[in-house]
């Protein structure tokens, strides 16, 4: 089983699917710490069996990485790590780009007012 790098030190295995427990030591945190993630984060979303197991996809794992590194070693809180997320969504920055299109046209139409 060959293991890709991820954005952290922990390598994610090659394979569709990782149980909870499989993914809690990818991370390095406890199956309970993953559960109270799921419903704080809605981006994790792992499938689940007929019999309620839940499968994690790497995307899962990576993403469940990234939320590691922000809580644990850049010491955000549960909202400030949500909102970090949904900044760096693809989306954002349309959003964003928009939102500085508007200001900077609002400075353009100051500027000609005071001139």
């Amino acid at each position: 089983m060959k293991a890709r790098s991820s954005s952290g030190p922990a390598a994610i295995p090659e394979k569709l699917y990782f149980k909870i427990g499989e993914v809690s030591k990818i991370a390095g945190v406890p199956t309970h710490v993953l559960r109270f993630w799921e419903s704080e984060f809605p981006k994790i979303n792992p499938r689940r069996t007929a019999s309620g197991q839940r499968l994690y996809t790497p995307k899962d794992v990576e993403l469940v990485l990234q939320i590691k590194t922000l809580l644990y070693q850049h010491r955000f809180t549960i909202d400030g790590a949500r909102q970090h997320l949904r900044l760096r969504s693809d989306d954002a920055p349309s959003v964003a780009g928009q939102l500085l299109s508007e200001i900077r046209t609002e400075l353009e139409q100051l500027r000609r007012l005071l001139e």
